[in-house]
């Protein structure tokens, strides 16, 4: 059971690094430069990621497995989550990285890996689809903020009226979270989807994931990554370890098992998403401990997440 669990994990995530190291070989040998790797950051921001999120939430049944104790639980795990991440971000001197280390250390590639994570286990990806609105949203809401307040490019003289409307402005209009809002909207309206508009949408979504590895691993560079592996390190230690072993227990305790504490476990333990660093890009960070964070924890989740796993397998939760 166990090596089934190793080959599964590995199998789930050293595909993801290698589309970072193949665009970190393009742009070595010059098949992607640095203009071309920031169009393709923009390119998946506003297309792709969005269309992804609502290929996945259109089409799931939000009405007839609704649990509102469930959702409230990730929603309360994201939060204090959050509050772990930013109190670890204190401890860095660079307040303009602080955004990015924040949210490396709570954002999980939860729409990506766990839909595809829960229905490789259990043929159907319900749960997962419930976790997503209870964090997914949250997610990009709270990236959108932090990101804002910390840019590198906020002007000094900003009021503080207009640095709000600013940051409202850009959780209104993101793409990400125009996506999941029209993609659980269509779900809750029952909108029949025709077969063209399906198609088309399953292609752009079907891009986001290898598109935004491959422009992550395109726009990393190991010179400003220098000096950056002892805060990448307490990032990544947290994602995997610290939240599972605060969350799971408490999860278990209050009786989800099986699919629903299996998509906690991606919600909590799960690599960094590659959509952390294209958000980052876009709000006008550097990007280098995002990068570092995604690489190293996507490695190291093949590992912790087998071990999570085989915990849970092992003490009959799942």
């Amino acid at each position: 059971m166990f090596i089934d669990n190793l080959r599964f994990s590995i199998n789930a995530t050293v595909p993801v690094f290698l589309m970072m190291i193949f665009g970190w070989v393009c742009q070595r040998i010059g098949l992607l430069d640095e203009h071309t790797t920031a169009k393709l950051n923009k390119f998946t921001f506003k297309t792709t990621l969005p269309a992804l999120l609502f290929m996945d939430l259109s089409e799931a049944d939000f009405k007839a497995v609704w649990d509102w104790g469930y959702v409230l639980f990730c929603v309360t795990a994201t939060l204090i989550s959050l509050g772990i991440a930013f109190a670890y971000s204190l401890l860095h001197k660079d307040k303009a990285e602080r955004g990015e280390i924040i949210q490396a250390s709570y954002r999980s590639s939860a729409a990506v890996l766990g839909i595809a994570f829960v229905n490789n286990i259990y043929g159907k990806a319900t749960m997962a689809a419930l976790m997503i609105v209870g964090t997914v949203p949250l997610y990009n809401v709270i990236a959108v903020t932090v990101l804002s307040l910390t840019s590198p490019d906020k002007g000094k003289n900003d009021s503080k009226s207009k640095l709000f409307m600013n940051t409202f402005k850009g959780i209104a209009t993101n793409p990400i979270i125009l996506g999941i809002v029209v993609g659980i909207a269509w779900s809750m309206l029952k909108i029949p989807q025709p077969v063209i508009l399906s198609k088309s949408v399953s292609y752009l979504g079907n891009m986001a994931t290898p598109l935004s590895l491959i422009a992550l691993g395109a726009s990393f560079k190991t010179s400003d990554a220098k000096g950056k592996l002892p805060v990448t390190l307490g990032i990544v230690f947290l994602k995997l370890v610290v939240f599972c072993g605060i969350f799971l227990p408490i999860a278990i305790h209050l009786g989800f098992r099986g699919e629903k504490l299996i998509a906690i476990l991606v919600m909590l333990g799960s690599a960094t998403t590659g959509s952390c660093f294209v958000m980052a890009k876009n709000f006008g960070h550097k990007g280098t401990i995002t990068a570092f964070a995604v690489m190293l924890a996507t490695m190291c989740s093949a590992f912790t997440l087998t071990m999570w796993l085989f915990i849970l397998k092992t003490m009959n939760y799942i």
